[in-house]
């Protein structure tokens, strides 16, 4: 038994400890890449989505609408940069929970339903990159590494 575990679970995390800095680094460009562009979008079609938030019932969308749409770009870039990646996944979360309960709330039947939107995978990932941090391929790890005082123990990697 002691043999089907080690295999099953100790050989995976054997292997896995070396490719620690794959996951956030893939998460962020997945994400990144995303929000960028669609940030983007919004910000040169700003009448079309403040008119959404309007239909959705956000309250002043005339402010909400370019400030939703920046976080999106600029949250995306810095994910994509690992620059203020924690900052950034909270504030793009945030956006994916009001989405969820603007414009898809309506929809909510069952848990399977709101596990299955979009918005919610997203929210999970923008979660995991603000609890895990951006990787050591990341702005923010070679910050960190950089303004460390001699005689400072080096950070672990996030």
């Amino acid at each position: 038994m002691q043999r089907l575990i080690n295999w099953l679970i100790g050989w995976p995390e054997q292997v896995a400890v070396h490719l620690t800095w794959l996951a956030p680094l893939f998460a962020r460009i997945t994400v990144g890449w995303v929000f960028l562009w669609s940030g983007w979008g919004k910000l040169n079609n700003l009448p079309q989505v403040t008119e959404n938030f309007i239909g959705w019932g956000i309250p002043f969308p005339h402010f909400f609408t370019p400030l939703t749409s920046g976080i999106e770009f600029f949250g995306g870039l810095f994910l994509l940069l690992g620059l203020l990646t924690r900052v950034s996944a909270g504030a793009l979360g945030i956006t994916m929970i009001v989405a969820i309960r603007s414009a898809k709330w309506a929809d909510v039947d069952s848990l399977e339903t709101l596990l299955g939107f979009d918005e919610f995978e997203y929210l999970a990932l923008f979660l995991w990159l603000a609890i895990a941090g951006p990787g050591v391929i990341s702005l923010d790890h070679l910050l960190l590494q950089l303004t460390r005082r001699p005689g400072q123990p080096a950070r672990k990697a996030s």
